[in-house]
């Protein structure tokens, strides 16, 4: 995801390891940032879990938020999709994370080199 958004000009830092919801901040030339939330699976995998963490950034800065799925197969990580405005709700009280189809978000995504 980092070799992706240097390849579409932009800057990203990685900042997983603060825990904001996002895992890389990335800077156009303007100083717009996006937040992007990366998810790793397996080629084969059929769902993936977004946390509540991480679904509150997304509705909180729905423009700028980005889920970027990466599909491995065989030790090779594939390009990067893009998915954007995937959650469309609040959270219930007790609901610490959801369950998405792997299928069912890239069906809505952008692919990126």
């Amino acid at each position: 995801v980092m070799d992706a958004e240097h390849g579409l000009g932009f800057i990203p830092y990685d900042v997983s390891a603060e825990k904001k919801g996002w895992d890389i901040e990335s800077r156009d030339t303007g100083g717009h940032l996006r937040f992007i939330e990366v998810k790793g699976r397996h080629a084969e995998a059929r769902d993936v879990i977004i946390t509540k963490n991480e679904i509150l950034a997304s509705l909180n800065a729905p423009d700028a938020f980005i889920l970027a799925l990466v599909l491995v197969d065989a030790g090779f990580a594939h390009a990067p999709s893009y998915v954007r405005r995937f959650f469309k709700r609040e959270l219930g009280f007790a609901e610490t994370a959801v369950v998405f189809s792997i299928k069912d978000l890239l069906s809505i995504a952008e692919r990126h080199p």
